[in-house]
């Protein structure tokens, strides 16, 4: 029987399902909760939360090896990994964009309102259901997709995540200067005004993009 391998194609993949899955989750979550539908993406294009994807890679390291230890062990080390994870997205997120999009500083046990004891315990369950459940499913569609067009996909999407990341910062940038009353110098920041303006930085980043 041949051995089951985790490779960085399978990785990325994983990155992908985890950038989409978890806006997707979230957004239902806020529509159901507020009756209001919050585009919880990290770039101005395309469904995708960063943090999602991120975190299905760093859940899928930690638990692959111990994917069939009892459940305390991977609830533990979900527990664990998903915290620290968390505290340090909230930091890269407020040092690089000037702002963070979660404050848990109103819930008990928690540390600097980065993460707190609810959410993860949260983790410690979602750990559970991603290995057992969601990963052995996602790893067999990942399987079948044509090797060639799996290298192309990945090609076409590292381009667009890239170039995706590059107009994010220009339209945070050009939002920060919108609110200090700077009007645009050029072409391009009219067109950030008008399509990524503050508005939309507002919805997407739950009105904390400028706080």
């Amino acid at each position: 029987m041949k051995k089951e391998k985790l490779t960085l194609y399978d990785l990325f993949f994983i990155f992908l399902f985890g950038c989409f899955f978890g806006w997707l989750i979230e957004g239902i979550w806020t529509l159901i909760k507020k009756n209001v539908f919050i585009n919880h993406s990290a770039f101005v294009i395309g469904p995708i939360n960063l943090v999602y994807g991120v975190g299905a890679i760093v859940l899928t390291l930690m638990l692959y090896k111990i994917r069939n230890s009892n459940y305390i062990k991977i609830f533990m080390t979900s527990f664990i990994t998903g915290s620290v994870l968390e505290y340090a997205m909230s930091l890269i997120m407020e040092y690089f964009v000037g702002f963070v999009a979660w404050n848990y500083s109103s819930k008990p046990l928690n540390i600097n309102g980065r993460i707190c004891l609810l959410f993860s315990l949260f983790w410690g369950v979602l750990g559970i259901v991603w290995i057992k459940l969601i990963y052995p499913r996602l790893k067999k569609s990942i399987a079948r997709i044509p090797v060639l067009e799996g290298i192309q996909i990945i090609k076409f999407m590292t381009i667009f995540l890239f170039l995706d990341c590059l107009l994010s910062f220009a339209a945070v940038h050009r939002g920060k200067e919108f609110d200090k009353g700077v009007s645009p110098n050029n072409w391009i920041e009219e067109k950030l005004d008008q399509y990524f303006g503050v508005n939309y930085l507002n919805n997407m980043f739950n009105n904390r993009w400028n706080r």
